[in-house]
């Protein structure tokens, strides 16, 4: 919750914040008074100003230059100044285009998100696609391809489909097939491909004993598959944005959150835990509050996306501090939800 604050103090640093995001210069009281008609004089501003810095909101780079705002005044204008910004029509309209275009298959939908994010926001996106190993199984069939082989193929409540090619060493007849996948369907829907080996194991054994070697080595197929498929679930766009912003031009400034972002075990780590937050709504990070040295110098704009009211991945936007939060945060939140719809559409067709 947003501390106490006076009226016109709050005006003083709404001004100094709107205007630091969009010129990326440090504002005097002069600037203040001749843009923003506050109705008080310059010299007003000034005293406002220094008071401001004296509680930690405003910071003064160098001694002969204007205020820019503190990671904890970004977090107040977040919280209790930032102006509502809803999207104009064409920016909705490029992400409905290039979405739509895309709607086909889950991992081109997600590399779409990032992409034009990144373009919208002019900043790196991040897009956290749904893992496979830890979705939850829609349905299970298994089908006779020949003799020798049967195709194994897993749908998940996220849409994805993962099907593996088994090799085994005697026919089985399609009907056994049918009856074990009515089987694995009645026990397994709702488990994760993470768990269901041990249930399988623990429940469906018994009663398919004589198909017990078939099974195991089955979900060990699985599961081996889905352990490199479940890495790749990381996009990220719009890095040369990032380096366009001003803070960042010089590369050794850049280089540690690079570095962050090209590391898929990084990303993860850091920004999964949008999911413990449920669905609904963006959450900001800025500068000092996020947990990695690398973001420091950064605000992170994050929401998460999701099917039937669970969580199966995450959005995000990584600026500088000086981030445009009220447009970046209508985009995460806008294509958070357009996502959420569009894996939902694509699940009830499948």
């Amino acid at each position: 919750m947003a501390e106490t604050m006076a009226d016109r103090k709050k005006a003083i640093l709404r001004a100094v914040t709107d205007d630091y995001i969009s010129t990326a210069e440090p504002v005097g009281s002069r600037t203040i008074a001749r843009k923003y008609g506050l109705g008080v004089s310059s010299a007003t501003i000034r005293n406002e100003m220094a008071d401001l810095e004296d509680e930690g909101y405003l910071e003064q780079p160098h001694v002969s230059a204007g205020r820019i705002p503190s990671d904890k005044g970004y977090r107040f204008y977040v919280d209790a100044l930032m102006p509502e910004r809803a999207l104009t029509g064409p920016e909705e309209k490029t992400i409905r285009a290039e979405c739509a275009r895309r709607s086909d298959e889950i991992q081109s939908l997600i590399r779409a998100t990032a992409k034009v994010l990144g373009e919208l926001s002019n900043c790196a996106s991040v897009v956290i696609g749904p893992g496979v190993k830890t979705a939850e199984i829609r349905h299970i069939q298994l089908v006779p391809l020949s003799s020798d082989s049967v195709l194994v193929l897993v749908v998940t409540n996220a849409g994805l489909v993962e099907h593996r090619v088994l090799a085994i060493d005697h026919e089985m007849d399609p009907r056994d097939l049918e009856n074990m996948s009515r089987m694995l369907n009645h026990r397994l829907r709702g488990s994760s491909l993470a768990r269901m080996r041990g249930r399988v194991l623990g429940e469906i054994l018994a009663d398919l004993n004589a198909y017990a070697s078939f099974l195991e080595e089955m979900f060990d197929l699985l599961l081996s598959a889905t352990r490199s498929s479940d890495q790749d679930r990381v996009y990220v766009d719009g890095l040369m944005r990032l380096l366009g912003q001003p803070e960042f031009n010089e590369l050794e400034r850049a280089r540690p959150i690079l570095e962050f972002l090209e590391s898929d075990d990084l990303v993860l780590t850091e920004l999964s835990g949008s999911a413990s937050r449920g669905l609904g709504g963006a959450y900001v990070t800025i500068g000092s509050e996020n947990q990695r040295q690398e973001l420091r110098e950064c605000s992170v704009v994050c929401a998460p996306y999701g099917v039937g009211g669970q969580v199966v991945g995450t959005i995000a936007v990584v600026g500088p501090t000086r981030i445009d939060y009220s447009l970046v945060t209508s985009l995460v939140e806008y294509m958070a939800e357009s996502l959420s719809d569009l894996l939902a559409r694509i699940q009830s067709a499948k």
